[in-house]
């Protein structure tokens, strides 16, 4: 029976005018307590959900291709500090300058951020905050990201839980900012494609290289010799000063690699980063069921391969992209081992520091161009 109906039969029908009135009266109280239950709902529900308040921060961010100095502006923004149920609100601490963020920003770089993008793939921050269903990582953490492409010349971002990685809290920033890409790509090499034992030998040419020189330090650690190639300079007893004292058995020419006047027995594992004739004779040195992995081809040109020892040592070329182990890892375990190795050789030492020129966001252009021409030391933005 609908309320109307109530006040009909208490009330009579002959009664018109004050049911009338009661009815119009009983709609006015109603709909005012309707609309005091809307609200009451509505400010519980409001008083549950975060106050989202805007964050002025900065970042390096391209809207096309180009050439990198060039292509990248600095750019004042505002995000909310607020993260969403899966997210994570990140202050970014410091980013370095690779080749590979070059090659990206100029648009020949195989990971292709959807555009316009922030600039830099490898970098470190601290968790200011996350969401309410986030259970990887907590306030305060130190990650890093989980794959290429975040964008990490920025001070502060809100990112999804699966865009960043936790590492050691402890780690110093000269290590942490650099973590994710050379000193992996040395471990996993050195790793992952023949079964080494102490007293065994890998050459490598591009041995000053970045990857180069942390191809050393864990040979050293691991008690495996290392062959170091390296080009011909006016400074070269200085760099095998440098690269001896990282732990280098032999540090030759590209020369006499070529005149090959030196000879190294059991060479079990060859790491190539430039191609061409470097790597015809890199090759050429690998004993019965030895492997070249090639990671990089500074020469531009094509990795060469020694008929003969590919026939009568059945020699094996693999290649390797530190992006593409991240992304075929189906469970963080093998990752987190990683990491934890490479840590604790950091931390006590036997793993260097490298040099580094830092950076602040305003001085972009310069850092950029620098990274471009001079490779002695490694650009770095400090955003903290």
């Amino acid at each position: 029976m609908s309320y109307n109906e109530v006040l009909l039969q208490s009330y009579g029908s002959n009664d018109n005018f004050l049911f009338t009135r009661l009815a119009a009266k009983s709609v006015e109280i109603w709909s005012k307590l309707r609309a005091i239950g809307r609200d009451c709902w509505l400010a519980s529900h409001l008083t549950a959900m975060p106050i989202q308040r805007a964050v002025h921060t900065r970042q390096l961010a391209y809207e096309g291709y180009g050439n990198p100095p060039e292509a990248i502006q600095l750019k004042s923004i505002n995000i909310g500090d607020k993260p969403a149920a899966d997210q994570v609100f990140v202050k970014w601490i410091a980013a370095p300058i690779n080749p590979a963020d070059l090659n990206q920003i100029q648009g020949v770089y195989p990971v292709k951020p959807t555009l316009p993008a922030v600039g830099g793939n490898e970098g470190f921050g601290k968790v200011i905050s996350v969401g309410s269903n986030v259970k990887s990582v907590k306030e305060g953490d130190h990650v890093i990201p989980n794959k290429s492409g975040l964008g990490t010349w920025r001070e502060l971002g809100l990112h999804s839980e699966t865009d960043v990685f936790l590492i050691d809290n402890e780690l110093p920033l000269e290590y942490a900012a650099v973590f994710q890409v050379n000193p992996p790509t040395a471990y996993r090499m050195l790793k992952d494609f023949i079964h080494l034992k102490k007293g065994d030998t890998v050459v490598q040419n591009g041995a000053n290289s970045a990857v180069g020189k942390q191809v050393i330090q864990i040979c050293r650690i691991l008690g495996i010799k290392s062959v170091n190639v390296v080009r011909n300079r006016d400074n070269l007893e200085d760099l095998v000063k440098e690269l001896k004292d990282l732990g280098a058995d032999d540090v030759i020419t590209q020369e006499e690699l070529y005149g090959r006047k030196k000879k190294f027995p059991g060479v079990k594992l060859a790491l190539n980063c430039v191609g061409g004739r470097s790597s015809l004779f890199l090759a050429s040195l690998l004993d019965h069921g030895g492997c070249m992995v090639t990671y990089g081809g500074m020469s531009k040109q094509p990795v060469d391969c020694p008929t003969g020892p590919l026939i009568f040592k059945d020699i094996s070329l693999r290649g390797f992209w530190m992006s593409r182990w991240y992304d075929i890892q189906k469970t963080p375990e093998k990752r987190q081992e990683m990491y934890k190795e490479l840590a604790e050789w950091m931390k006590s030492g036997e793993m260097k520091k490298q040099a580094f020129v830092n950076n602040r966001l305003e001085d972009h252009a310069r850092a950029i161009e620098d990274a471009q021409n001079k490779h002695e030391k490694k650009q770095l933005f400090l955003l903290d």
